[in-house]
């Protein structure tokens, strides 16, 4: 058995019989982590107020080779998550964004990278970028840092550039082809100009210098991902579902 400890954003917390939980948590170095807060759900327990969705903790735990579950010892609140989920719509897009990490995020792998995401998002829908704009580049990046975003630049069938006017995404959501080799197979998704160009530059512009794209664009984007995710998933998210059917208006474009 081991102890180790690192600061990380928690992705899930769900009761565990009468006293006890399950808290779900990454890390940079030590990618998800699932463990068992013992007497997590006690009136008078240690882990009192520290596990709320998206916090940020430091925290401590033990963990045995081969035992899929670690014990954790303690969990150090570092930062609340905020304004983030004080209403229903923050509540549901953090749901979202964690499952999305639960998803795509391995145990003992490197996950700097997501948690650099992750951190960033937050901050600047903390800061005012509108939520919208948020969760489509939090989507597309997710899905680049797990490798199977469709790239705008090149034909997935050909190799040749993919005209500043669109293309079209496969029914799996392989790869986005060119005018010259649009797939005969049904489902074929149009990937228009607006969509191209946002891709284009989310892959190298921070979130926070990013442009609104207009409702109609953001709407393509939000398509794109949902395909590329499923096919490769092979299942849709809990959590896009809740939100979907949840919400009866689009999410803000604006700042809060």
């Amino acid at each position: 058995m081991r102890r180790l400890s690192a600061e990380a954003r928690l992705l899930d917390v769900v009761d565990l019989h009468d006293s006890d939980r399950i808290v779900t948590f990454l890390s940079p170095q030590w990618g998800k982590k699932r463990g068992v807060a013992k007497g997590a759900k006690r009136k008078f327990s240690r882990f009192g107020g520290q596990l709320e969705l998206l916090s940020k903790a430091v925290v401590g735990w033990f963990e045995k080779d081969h035992v899929e579950l670690v014990r954790i010892e303690s969990v150090e609140l570092v930062e609340a998550p905020g304004e983030l989920l004080s209403d229903l719509e923050g509540i549901l897009i953090g749901s979202y964004m964690a499952e999305h990490l639960r998803e795509f995020t391995q145990e003992n792998e490197d996950s700097g990278l997501y948690c650099r995401l992750l951190e960033s998002t937050l901050k600047a829908m903390a800061d005012g970028v509108p939520r919208s704009l948020s969760l489509r580049y939090f989507e597309t990046w997710v899905l680049r840092l797990a490798g199977i975003f469709a790239s705008p630049d090149e034909c997935a069938h050909c190799g040749n550039p993919i005209s500043d006017e669109g293309g079209t995404l496969s029914g799996l959501g392989e790869g986005i082809s060119c005018e010259d080799c649009v797939p005969r197979a049904s489902g074929v998704l149009t990937v228009g100009a607006g969509c191209v160009a946002f891709l284009r530059q989310s892959a190298t512009t921070p979130l926070s210098r990013l442009s609104l794209p207009s409702p109609r664009v953001l709407k393509e984007i939000e398509r794109v991902c949902r395909r590329v995710r499923r096919g490769f998933l092979d299942h849709e998210l809990r959590s896009y579902d809740v939100m979907k059917s949840t919400l009866q208006t689009p999410l803000r474009s604006g700042s809060r």
